[in-house]
């Protein structure tokens, strides 16, 4: 699959998720940020974190956000890793950016992870 990082598709899952038009657990929502558990998780916690916003990617987000949307962001992932107490024990924040990395869907989210020993960063084969 290539992904077009160049322009914003109205119709990927967390657009429509974003615009409440697919039903979602929401663990954390503001004015900036959405936050739901991921529907294949790789650990006992793994929570997708979205801005609202139209942004494809990690440099979209970096490079266009207004400083309120990036702080409001960043404090999002911060307060669900506390409220899950993950501050604790440990935990992984991943963006993929791209084909290369793996990133399946257009428009930039974290994958917050924890809530048991996660192994190597990455593993290649």
């Amino acid at each position: 699959m290539s992904l077009d990082l160049q322009n914003y598709d109205e119709n990927n899952i967390f657009a429509k998720i974003v615009r409440g038009e697919l039903p979602t657990q929401k663990l954390h929502e503001d004015q900036y940020v959405v936050a739901f558990p991921d529907a294949n998780p790789k650990a006992s916690i793994h929570i997708l974190v979205v801005p609202k916003g139209k942004y494809t990617s990690f440099h979209d987000f970096s490079q266009k956000s207004s400083p309120e949307e990036n702080q409001a962001f960043w404090k999002a992932v911060s307060a669900l890793a506390n409220q899950y107490h993950l501050e604790e024990t440990g935990y992984r924040i991943i963006a993929n950016h791209g084909d290369d990395a793996g990133q399946e869907v257009p428009h930039f989210h974290v994958h917050l992870i924890g809530g048991q020993p996660l192994g190597h960063l990455v593993t290649i084969s």
